[in-house]
């Protein structure tokens, strides 16, 4: 293809953000987010200014969790819906205690400056325990750990990190007195789901909600679910009899979108004489912040748990899971949700494995990975297919010559490291999709989702499947989404799940719109159905010259075709990543030399979409093991990476150029044999980063750090390693 259908409106400012939206007659809202991270609340004075406090919205409910149960027991979570606004105490900093609206969005910020609020500071709560968890099979696990020659353990911690997508969070409220209606223009990347959480909060049905998003800057997850605002500004917007509209600052962003990741873990493999795993297990304890929403139980007890052992042949595991509350923003996901934290545990796992049975990293890693596909692993998780022992195979390739590699950077005065991650992933997200085709007289097609589009070129794949199922011309074809009223449900984007959810709809759909049309065909053309051929836009009796264009049945809706399913399986994207690094041992600073990926993400819709996937979650990746950390203040909980002033995001020139190769097996839970490929880079890159620093490091003693690689923690890392002599 020569290029994404969307680009060309992007590239020339034609692009259709919340903000570029004119909205008649809005007010602005500003929300008063609390300076404490657990404070009680002793007054609110508006100043004559309107300021809304939880008083006000008592009608309301608070917000409801996405997963509200054990996703392998079916255990009912006991955890408290999120409040809109704190009533009484305070639980997090950015938490919204009230909010107010002005003409202008500069008059409701002067407005909230307005509003005194009397706080008590209290003393942080000891991180309460809202999940506590066992699964796998414990007896084998310790059995095995009894006969093993070598055990290995390991601490880990999975820093948080912050999302910041580059458009932030906003929305635009409005309601129809005539007919009760409420509707949200809203930047998110899940619109159905979202609009039913909405109504409950506001005590209606999904029906008298609308939501529509049109263009979308990113949202790598943290958009996902409803937030506070979103029911806040629809109750205002009915309240006042206008519409409301916001669009958070970068400093909301920071303090009050879903933050991600924060997991310790002490986990601990067992070996036998000549490397082969015989049993891995795990004890993990997730930071849920103030309050156990959205999916926060279902990245513990699903995607966290689903492929556990990841891509190698463990027989037994055993998990010990928890999760507990603190004063941080609620957890959300991002980019390989519970799956990251497994691979970066097993992948960091085995270099110490390697360091300790003096056993090579890459044998340990070829002799374990799984021989056969489909496999079923120690949790009973079927895998359909892969290409494991491929994309490692390339990966060692890629690696070779590191030696002399490694003694020119000495030469330079500088540390090099290579480092290894295999990694895997199931992708699916909400298990419903459905889509609608609709058929115009001119030739044109709607394409009608309830995904969407974020970013990821839908607008180039979806239309080019619709082209390649019904051998049309694809710029006949239009993809309508971004509406709940357009079409009945939709399972938004999120786990990659939009190429093989929508992308499986519009297959069958394209079927039922063939056999349709074959039958008015026969019927035209006067011939019996099995006699009719379909090619090009074209019926035709086989055999013969006589034949009717799918255009001229499509009169009337004859051809308009509704397809809704419900998956059973999820597909799994797999690879090798591999990292080489430089080190500055005077300085800390570490510099990313060589990065490669190879990777199976079955059938490709659009090469050039998948590439552009790919290097966008290796970046996420790497910035986490790089730069990227939200660091809170142990004894207050004040959040200290509150901006990009002290909050690192990781630009062009902290990369080098990226090798992608891949080695697409099909997959077999799909008809357009494809798997997600959005997220694998995000979930690889942070252990193949650190991994090699750690192996550039180990000549002078460092055998762990935490958090992001900065300059000054590796300098601290180095020093105390050398018994605290710079």
């Amino acid at each position: 293809m020569a290029g994404r259908r969307e680009d060309a409106r992007f590239i020339t400012g034609q692009g259709r953000y919340l903000d570029d939206i004119e909205v008649p007659g809005a007010l602005w809202a500003a929300f008063i987010r609390s300076p404490h991270a657990h404070a009680r609340i002793r007054a609110v004075e508006g100043d004559g200014v309107g300021a809304f406090t939880a008083a006000d919205i008592a009608d309301l409910e608070g917000l409801r969790p996405y997963q509200p149960a054990n996703m392998q027991t079916g255990e009912p979570f006991d955890c408290e819906p999120q409040p809109l606004l704190a009533r009484d105490t305070a639980h997090y900093v950015g938490q919204p205690v009230a909010f107010v609206t002005g003409r202008t969005p500069e008059e409701a910020l002067d407005a909230a400056d307005r509003v005194q609020i009397a706080y008590e500071p209290l003393e942080p709560e000891p991180d309460r325990v809202c999940l506590d968890w066992r699964t796998g099979d414990a007896a084998a696990v310790e059995e095995a750990f009894s006969r093993a020659v070598h055990r290995v353990g390991i601490s880990l911690l999975n820093h948080r990190v912050v999302i910041n997508p580059m458009e932030p969070r906003g929305a635009a409220a409005s309601y129809d007195p005539a007919d009760g209606r409420y509707t949200l223009r809203v930047s998110s990347q899940n619109l159905h789901v979202n609009r039913d959480h909405v109504a409950k909060c506001l005590g209606v049905g999904p029906e008298r909600v609308r939501f529509i998003a049109e263009d979308v800057g990113g949202g790598f997850g943290v958009k996902n679910f409803a937030y506070p605002e979103h029911v806040l500004l629809l109750w205002a917007a009915r309240r006042l009899g206008r519409p409301v509209r916001w669009t958070a600052t970068r400093s909301e962003v920071f303090l009050s979108d879903h933050q991600c990741r924060g997991q310790r873990a002490e986990a601990e493999l067992a070996l036998d004489s000549g490397g082969r795993f015989l049993a891995f297990r795990v004890a993990s304890t997730a930071n849920a912040g103030a309050w156990f929403g959205n999916v926060a139980g279902g990245v513990q007890t699903g995607q966290f748990v689903h492929l556990a052992g990841t891509v190698y042949a463990i027989p037994a595991v055993a998990l010990h899971i928890r999760a507990v509350l603190t004063h941080t923003p609620p957890e959300g996901v991002t980019r390989g949700p519970g799956f990251a934290e497994m691979v970066n545990i097993l992948e960091r796992l085995i270099d110490k494995a390697a360091a300790e049975t003096g056993i090579p990293r890459e044998a340990l890693r070829r002799r374990n990975l799984a021989a056969s596909l489909p496999m079923t692993n120690a949790l009973g998780f079927r895998v359909d297919s892969g290409a494991f022992r491929e994309g490692f195979v390339l990966a060692e390739r890629c690696a070779e010559g590191f030696p002399e590699r490694r003694r020119e950077s000495e030469a330079a005065g500088r540390l090099r490291g290579l480092g290894f991650a295999c990694h895997i992933k199931a992708t699916g997200g909400y298990p419903e999709e459905n889509v609608e085709l609709r058929f115009h007289g001119d030739g044109r097609v709607d394409l009608v989702t309830g995904t969407q589009h974020i970013g990821q070129g839908h607008e180039t794949t979806f239309p080019e499947i619709v082209a390649r199922c019904l051998d049309l011309p694809s710029d006949g074809i239009r993809l309508v989404q971004g509406d709940t009223d357009e079409i009945a449900m939709g399972g938004g984007h999120g786990s990659s799940r939009a190429t093989y959810m929508a992308g499986t709809a519009i297959f069958r759909a394209s079927g039922i719109v063939i056999e349709k049309g074959r039958t008015l065909a026969a019927d035209r053309l006067e011939a019996a159905e099995a006699d009719v051929e379909y090619e090009a836009g074209q019926f035709r009796v086989a055999g013969t010259d006589r034949t009717v264009g799918l255009f001229e049945l499509a009169g009337e809706g004859a051809l308009d075709t509704y397809y809704h399913w419900a998956r059973e399986w999820m597909t799994f994207p797999n690879g090798t990543h591999v990292a080489e690094v430089e080190v500055d041992p005077e300085t800390g600073a570490v510099r990313l030399v060589r990065y490669a990926a190879f990777d199976d993400y079955g059938e490709h819709i659009d090469d050039a979409i998948v590439a552009g996937q790919v290097h966008g979650a290796i970046v996420q990746g790497v910035g986490q093991a790089l730069l990227e950390e939200a660091v809170f203040e142990p004894q207050t909980g004040q959040p200290l990476t509150g901006s990009f002033m002290d909050y690192a995001m990781p630009r062009a020139d902290d990369l080098p150029t990226l090798e992608l190769a891949f080695t697409p097996t099909r997959c077999t839970t799909n008809p357009l044999g494809v798997k997600g490929c959005g997220e694998a880079g995000a979930i690889a890159g942070y252990p193949a980063v650190t991994n090699a620093i750690l192996d550039a490091l180990a000549p002078l003693g460092v055998r762990s750090f935490e958090g992001a690689a900065t300059p000054f923690r590796v300098w601290e890392a180095i020093r105390e390693a050398a018994g605290g002599q710079t």
